[in-house]
């Protein structure tokens, strides 16, 4: 069944879930495809020197291809498996990961990263610090083609699936749900004051 295109509507702020001292410290981290998310992730695991973290990918949750809603294109009419569509993830099994790491105290640090993160009401709510890491479209496009031209698709497959249904889904929920996030990181350029702020910051709630 075709997933439908609706009109963006931004999702409702929501305060980020107060933490308990001695609880794990609940990071995510959202933004566009190519944006630099999984960069600043990284780059948040490395500095942490001396917490344990624990990292969940929402990339690592994709449905089985038969499961994934199919979208038609509003531009060509062309169909694609979405994978920029909420239905497209296990949202609900990582959501219940989440809060699973969060009981048995797995880490000090727990870092969610992915597309959707803080579009998701059940991943929000788990969230002690929301990010929200931002790229204009024209980059994140260039850093999108030399990706998945290395993992072998041609230029005309990415730029066609992009301009025919990623944007559009862009639109509809990741931009709205940035004005969720408490901060919002420069995907352009990711600063040593940027880092050395959020990393303050998270060391100071996970050590309690």
């Amino acid at each position: 069944m075709a997933a439908l295109f609706r009109k963006p509507k931004r999702p409702s702020v929501k305060a980020s879930s107060p933490h308990a001292v001695g609880a794990p410290f609940v990071v995510g981290i959202a933004g566009g495809s190519a944006s630099g998310k999984s960069t600043l992730c990284a780059a948040l695991a490395e500095r942490l020197q001396g917490i344990s973290v624990l990292e969940f990918h929402m990339d690592e949750y994709f449905k089985p291809n038969r499961e994934k809603p199919q979208s038609k294109s509003p531009l060509s009419g062309k169909i694609y498996t979405d994978d920029n569509h909420p239905d497209t993830m296990d949202i609900a099994r990582l959501a219940a990961n989440v809060r699973e790491a969060q009981t048995s105290g797995a880490a000090q640090v727990i870092l969610v990263e992915g597309l959707l993160t803080l579009w998701s009401d059940a991943l929000c709510d788990l969230l002690h610090l929301k990010i929200f890491v931002d790229c204009r479209a024209d980059e994140r496009i260039v850093r999108r083609l030399k990706r998945n031209m290395q993992w072998g698709q041609s230029f005309d497959e990415v730029s066609a699936v992009y301009l025919d249904l990623v944007r559009f889904r862009h639109d509809e929920y990741v931009e709205p749900s940035k004005w969720r996030a408490d901060i919002i990181v420069n995907g352009a350029q990711l600063t040593q004051t940027a880092l050395d702020m959020l990393c303050g910051h998270i060391e100071k709630n996970a050590k309690g």
